[in-house]
C-alpha cells in the first residue's frame, strides 16, 4: 500500500514539480538577466518582485481552494459539479486581479516611503507597471490549472509552464537590451516579457481544457453570474490558504525591503540567496500540492486511513528532497552565485547567505508538505494562524532585532548585524512553523469527526 501511494504521489508531484520550477524559473531568469545588466536593475527587479509575489500568492492562494474542492468532488464521484465551482472562482480572480492591476500601477510611493535605495525605485516601479498587464490572464490560468490538478491531471500545466520559460528567456533579452523596434528597457523589460508570456499561457491552457476530457466538467458550457453563496464558500476556504502563503512570502518581502536600506549590493546578494531558496522550495511545495490532491481524493472517497498515509508519505518525500538540496547548495554555492553576478562583493555575500538557505531546507520542506496535506482535509484556518505566529511574531521580529542590532547582546550575536541577522530570523520562523504544522497533521489525521466537519465547508 505504501508503494502504491508513493507511485500515486510521484505521478502527481513530478509534473507539478516541473511546473513550479518552470514558474520559478521565470523569476530566476529575471534575476539573472537583470543582474547581468546592472546591480541597480537586479535590485529594482528584486524589490518589484517582492511586492508582486506576496500579493499574487495571496490571490492565487484564494483560488487554490479549487484543488481540495475539486479533488473531494472527484473522490466522491461528483466531478461534474467542478465547472460551476471554477466559474465562480473566476469571478474572484477577476475582482481581485483588477485591484492588483491598480495597485501595481501606483507603487513608487511605497518604495519611497520604505526608504530603499533611490537608484532601484524607478526600475522597481516600472517593472510592476509592466507586469500588471499580465495579472488577469494569470488568474484565469490558475483557475484552469487548479481544475486540471484537482482532477489529478497535472501534465498540461507542466508543458505550458515549461514552454513559457523557454519563451521568457529570449523575450527577456529582447526587452532588456532592445531590438526589433523595441527600446532598451533594462530591468523593466522583464515585466513586459512576463505579461506577454502570461497571456499566451492562459490562451493555450483554455484551448487545452476546451478540447480535452476536461470538457466533461462543463466549465465553458455556459455563463454563470456571480453566485454569492458559492463565492463565500470558496473565500471561506481559500482566504486562509492565500493568507498562509502571503504571510510566509511577505515575511521574505518585508525583509528584502528592509535590506534595501543597506544598499544595492546587500539587496542584490539577498535576492540571489532568496532566489536559490525559492527554487529549492518549489519541489516540496509541489509535493505539498500533490498531497492536497491525494488527501482530498481519499477524504472524498471516505478512506481516512488512506488520506493519512498520503500525507505522511508526502512529508517524508519532502524531507528526502531537503537533504539532497542541502548537499547541492553547500557544494555548489560558489558557482551558483557566479551565475547571477560577476561583481565580487555581491558574490561573496551571496555565498555566505546561501549557508542560511541550506540551514532551513529541512524545516521549510516539512512545513510546506504538512500544509498541503492539511489542505486536503480543508484544514486551512489553523495553518494560517500558525503562519501569523511563526513568521510575524517570531521570524520578522528576530530578524529586525538582529539585522539592525537593536539590543546589546553578546559580540557573537552582534556579528549578525545586517543582512545576516535577517536570515537568522527567517530560519527561526520556518522552524517554528514546521514543528507546529507537522504536529497538527499528525493530530488531525487521527480525528475523523474533525475531518468530517471540515470537509463540509
Amino acid at each position: 500500500m505504501i508503494r502504491a501511494e508513493l507511485g500515486h504521489l510521484l505521478r502527481l508531484a513530478l509534473p507539478i514539480i516541473l511546473t513550479q520550477l518552470s514558474q520559478m524559473g521565470m523569476g530566476v531568469a529575471d534575476t539573472v538577466m537583470a543582474g547581468r545588466y546592472s546591480s541597480a536593475d537586479l535590485a529594482g527587479v528584486a524589490l518589484g518582485g517582492n511586492l508582486y509575489w506576496p500579493s499574487m500568492l495571496l490571490l492565487s492562494g484564494v483560488m487554490m481552494a479549487l484543488i481540495p474542492s475539486v479533488s473531494q468532488l472527484h473522490g466522491s464521484g461528483n466531478q461534474g459539479r467542478a465547472g460551476e465551482v471554477v466559474r465562480q472562482a473566476l469571478w474572484i480572480g477577476l475582482g481581485g486581479g483588477l485591484l492588483l492591476v491598480v495597485a501595481y500601477q501606483n507603487t513608487e510611493p511605497v518604495f519611497q516611503f520604505v526608504g530603499v535605495d533611490p537608484l532601484a525605485v524607478p526600475i522597481a516601479a516600472a517593472y510592476l507597471r509592466a507586469v500588471s498587464w499580465g495579472v488577469l490572464p494569470l488568474m484565469g490560468y490558475f483557475a484552469l490549472r487548479y481544475l486540471c490538478e484537482g482532477l489529478s491531471w497535472t501534465l498540461p500545466a507542466m508543458l505550458i509552464a515549461f514552454s513559457g520559460l523557454l519563451l521568457k528567456i529570449p523575450l527577456n533579452y529582447l526587452f532588456i537590451h532592445g531590438g526589433l523596434g523595441i527600446p532598451e528597457l533594462g530591468g523593466a523589460g522583464c515585466g513586459w516579457a512576463s505579461a506577454l508570456v502570461l497571456w499566451l499561457q492562459f490562451a493555450v491552457l483554455a484551448s487545452v481544457v476546451s478540447a480535452s476530457r476536461m470538457r466533461a466538467t462543463g466549465v465553458f458550457s455556459q455563463f454563470s453570474p456571480p453566485d454569492l453563496v458559492e463565492i463565500r464558500r470558496l473565500l471561506k476556504l481559500g482566504l486562509p490558504i492565500g493568507l498562509t502563503s502571503f504571510l510566509e512570502i511577505s515575511m521574505f518581502s518585508i525583509v528584502t525591503l528592509l535590506v534595501g536600506r543597506l544598499g544595492v549590493q546587500a539587496v542584490a546578494a539577498h535576492q540571489i540567496a532568496t532566489s536559490v531558496g525559492g527554487l529549492a522550495f518549489m519541489v516540496p511545495m509541489a509535493i505539498g500540492m500533490a498531497a492536497a490532491i491525494r488527501v482530498g481524493f481519499n477524504t472524498g472517497a471516505g478512506d481516512l486511513p488512506g488520506a493519512r498515509r498520503s500525507g505522511t508519505i508526502a512529508i517524508g518525500m519532502a524531507l528526502v528532497f531537503a537533504v539532497l538540496a542541502v548537499t547541492l547548495i553547500l557544494s555548489g554555492r560558489g558557482p551558483i552565485a557566479g551565475l547571477y553576478t560577476n561583481e565580487l562583493p555581491v558574490m561573496v555575500l551571496a555565498m555566505e547567505l546561501m549557508l542560511f538557505v541550506a540551514l532551513f531546507q529541512v524545516v521549510d520542506a516539512s512545513q510546506v508538505a504538512a500544509i498541503g496535506a492539511l489542505r486536503g482535509f480543508k484544514d486551512t484556518r489553523v495553518p494560517m494562524m500558525v503562519a501569523l505566529l511563526a513568521y510575524w511574531a517570531v521570524g520578522l521580529p528576530v530578524g529586525v532585532v538582529l539585522g539592525f542590532n537593536l539590543t546589546d547582546f553578546s559580540p557573537l550575536v552582534a556579528s549578525l548585524e545586517g543582512v545576516r541577522g535577517f536570515w537568522v530570523g527567517l530560519c527561526a520562523g520556518l522552524a517554528v512553523a514546521a514543528v507546529i504544522l507537522v504536529g497538527r497533521f499528525a493530530w488531525v489525521s487521527r480525528r475523523p469527526e474533525i475531518i468530517a466537519r471540515m470537509s463540509h465547508r
